[in-house]
């Protein structure tokens, strides 16, 4: 731990630069408080990230689909829903336990690093192959979808390189992977652009899905590089490897559960009521995941910090915790409450008359965001106390009620049953699932305390 606490002051001098842009009482707030500043400066990167692609992209994805219609931009959301749900399998549940490794044992960087290489290689080329192989058996007599599912698909193999954006996170140096990646989101929404303006079939816009990953992948690589690593110094081994699987498996089906229950409605719209209905309800998802962003960027920020206040003090562990679950309900209840009462404006504004009914949808599919945030505060406690089987037990009835409450409501409601099965489903998942078992009932009895300490103007003291 002192060699951690070494590495992260020698960066204090970077990361804390901004500080002295803010105002004066925000300055002397935070001048002694030098790891509350690494967690701000590495969050502010990440956020100012997360800003960027919420704004271009929604720009962006409004304009396709206005573009596109409801039709076509259901069938192109289908296709994109349909590979997600094989995107767990490239990530392999590793990116929260090789962050935990790489902050307990920085020593070890090469294997921990060089162990996640090969599991996500392999992952990688094992979606590519099973999505393919899946849309030709589902959707044997269309073509098209075919074409844009194996070519969405062949990005999960480049998601390897995301390894080196774990190694910036345990060192809270997240601007380098946020530079990578935007730099390939800015050029490929130029090229996505052009193919708009210039009429382009949905196929091309496939292609730009894919080339934005690999782009970001080779941005990435080149900064893990002149920041003083080397790939070719990354040293797999078996026991790295079989540590790591034998860790983060519950974590891949629970990632693969999470998945199912976040994607299946708009697969299963397709397939019960057409594509219309997919891309009104896909329109409406658009508006409420755009805030899907922000509870990882808070949560991998802090993760490393809470890390070391386990091992210092359980009680102030858990009010960390708990403000940090505060925070985020917070957050959510200023998001969703304006949202629910503006969404049939809102929904016609920016997306159109074509896609007025989505109003409705909006509305209910909003209040996912709240579990939606409960959920992501949640990993780091499941991560530091051991208990990836709760969060494999969490997703698994979270999907089986999300699928159930599906094949229920389409054929009723259309995609207002599919939202009011997202929200079910979610509120299942990240929170009452907890309160089954007995390891997850403190973190249960956590989460519903900060649902009504959200509206406290203060947070809990530390």
């Amino acid at each position: 731990m002192k060699r951690f606490d070494i590495v992260l002051n020698s960066r204090l001098a970077v990361n804390s630069s901004w500080i002295k842009y803010l105002p004066g009482f925000l300055r002397d707030r935070l001048s002694d408080r030098h790891r509350l500043q690494s967690i701000l400066g590495n969050s502010s990167w990440l956020l100012a990230d997360k800003a960027l692609r919420m704004g271009v992209g929604l720009v962006v994805g409004v304009w396709l689909a206005r573009y596109l219609g409801p039709d076509r931009f259901g069938q192109f959301n289908y296709a994109i829903a349909f590979v997600a749900l094989f995107s767990p399998i490239a990530i392999f549940g590793l990116d929260a336990i090789v962050v935990r490794e790489l902050v307990r044992h920085p020593e070890r960087k090469q294997e921990i690093l060089g162990s996640a290489f090969s599991i996500r290689l392999g992952g990688g080329v094992l979606a590519f192959s099973l999505a393919l192989s899946a849309i030709l058996v589902f959707r044997s007599g269309d073509r098209l979808s075919q074409w844009l599912v194996g070519i969405i698909a062949a990005g999960m193999i480049f998601q390897v390189v995301d390894i080196a954006d774990l190694w910036f996170q345990s060192q809270v140096r997240s601007r380098y992977s946020v530079f990578a990646k935007n730099g390939a989101f800015l050029v490929l929404t130029a090229v996505k652009i052009g193919l708009i303006l210039s009429h382009s079939g949905l196929v091309a816009f496939a292609w730009v899905a894919t080339a934005e990953i690999a782009l970001g992948a080779l941005g990435l690589s080149i900064a893990f590089s002149v920041t003083g690593n080397r790939w070719l110094d990354l040293r797999p081994s078996w026991r790295g490897v079989s540590a790591l699987l034998k860790e983060c498996w519950p974590l891949l089906l629970s990632g693969l559960a999470a998945m199912l229950y976040l994607r299946i409605d708009q697969v299963l719209l397709v397939q019960m009521v057409g594509e219309r209905e997919a891309g009104l309800y896909s329109a409406a998802v658009r508006l409420s995941e755009l805030w899907y962003l922000i509870p990882p960027v808070i949560a991998s920020s802090v993760t490393p910090y809470l890390t070391e206040a386990r091992a210092e003090s359980e009680t102030v562990y858990y009010q960390r915790l708990l403000q940090l679950f505060t925070l985020l309900a917070r957050a959510a209840y200023m998001v969703a409450i304006p949202v629910t009462l503006l969404a049939g404006p809102l929904i016609g504004l920016i997306f159109g008359d074509a896609y007025m009914q989505a109003g409705e949808v909006l509305a209910i599919h909003v209040w996912t965001i709240l579990f939606v945030f409960l959920g992501a505060g949640a990993v780091p406690w499941i991560i530091n106390e051991r208990l990836t089987r709760l969060a494999l037990f969490q997703t698994g009835l979270g999907a089986v009620t999300n699928i159930a409450l599906n094949l229920y409501l389409i054929p009723l409601h259309g995609a207002i049953g599919a939202a009011m099965a997202a929200v079910g489903s979610q509120c299942v998942s990240t929170w009452l699932a907890n309160g089954i078992l007995i390891d997850g009932r403190k973190l249960f009895r956590l989460q519903a305390k900060a649902l009504l300490l959200a509206f406290r103007l203060k947070n809990p003291a530390v």
